[in-house]
């Protein structure tokens, strides 16, 4: 992994898996990746999706989302099918494009194993949060079926491949703010040292570099800093000035960062790459590093997943986003804005 890149962060408009894997593969050629389509239902987001990568553990259905299931059922089946017919168009995509042999990078995406165990149920209604023994199966079984799902990627592409951990949930976990069975009833804040723990469980069980991204509004950039990650993605905009000197410390630790500079919202007026630059060569230069930083250490990605809006603004996203990472990485230093 490297930066004077752009990528997506995971989800696309639509239900066409080809189209959607031709559109990836070719806007995004530096880190192009396996992309979710969530419009096309239960199991195609990305907490369904987990149930297709996990070990002995398999989801079903409840009104509010989703819980752990004794035995494979309906919901799991179709999680499986979707990951297999997204894998099969990204290959198809790989080679139409002449990528195969080339041992390109490809990014894959997760829930991560605390956004799972907030978002996923028990049996018995409680968050598997609540449960240790519970989150330490859920780790330890996401570990082992993601790094499968990895080496079957680099397989079938003959590419390198960054992962890439979604823990939307985990400011959540860390501050205590998510609600249990009923409005009276609030989930304990998991300390950060059994967080971390869970978290780089995941990690360091991955045959590849890891990138964790947070769009939560209030990133725990401190926390992500300790991990074992390589990479830390979030989304710019929610950065305020107490969060500049966590921002500077996972720089100096040598990580690389996952810029979230593309609104998923309409903007005022249609943005140009350069004001969508702009608030991260500004926020280099507040920090006092130099601007070789963003050709060496900053990616370039949406705020978050693109599902959400119209297909010909998420296409003209991932142009934008392409334009701004060959900026970065020709010549940092003669970006100049009035």
């Amino acid at each position: 992994m490297r930066g004077g890149i752009a990528t997506g962060v995971g989800s696309w408009p639509g239900a066409d898996p080809r189209e959607a894997a031709a559109t990836i593969v070719g806007e995004l050629g530096d880190l192009p990746h396996l992309v979710e389509l969530p419009g096309r239902g239960t199991g195609s987001d990305m907490i369904g999706r987990a149930s297709a990568l996990l070990v002995d553990l398999r989801f079903d259905t409840t009104t509010r989302g989703y819980r752990l299931a004794p035995r494979p059922g309906s919901v799991s089946r179709r999680a499986h099918d979707l990951l297999r017919t997204d894998l099969d168009a990204l290959e198809e995509a790989w080679e139409t494009a002449g990528l195969g042999g080339s041992r390109r990078m490809i990014k894959v995406q997760a829930a991560g194993p605390l956004t799972l165990a907030a978002q996923v149920e028990l049996a018995g209604g409680h968050r598997i949060l609540t449960d240790s023994g519970a989150v330490r199966d859920l780790s330890e079984s996401l570990a082992e079926g993601l790094a499968r799902h990895v080496a079957e990627v680099g397989r079938r592409l003959d590419a390198n491949v960054v992962v890439q951990l979604d823990e939307p949930s985990l400011t959540d976990v860390l501050n205590g703010s998510l609600r249990g069975t009923s409005v009276l009833d609030t989930v304990p804040a998991l300390p950060a040292p059994e967080a971390l723990h869970i978290l780089d469980t995941v990690i360091t069980g991955q045959p590849a570099p890891v990138l964790v991204h947070t769009c939560a509004k209030s990133p725990a950039l401190g926390f992500l800093r300790r991990s074992a990650a390589a990479a830390i993605g979030f989304d710019l905009t929610t950065i305020t000035t107490p969060d500049l000197d966590p921002i500077g410390e996972l720089l100096d630790t040598g990580k690389l960062l996952a810029l979230g500079l593309l609104p998923t919202t309409p903007p005022a007026t249609p943005p140009t790459w350069r004001t969508i630059a702009e608030p991260a060569v500004r926020l280099i230069d507040r920090l006092g590093f130099p601007r070789s930083t963003l050709t060496d250490r900053i990616l370039i990605t949406p705020t978050c997943g693109l599902a959400g809006i119209p297909l010909p603004r998420a296409r003209r996203t991932l142009t934008l986003a392409t334009e701004v990472a060959r900026a970065f990485a020709e010549e940092p230093e003669t970006l100049t804005f009035d």
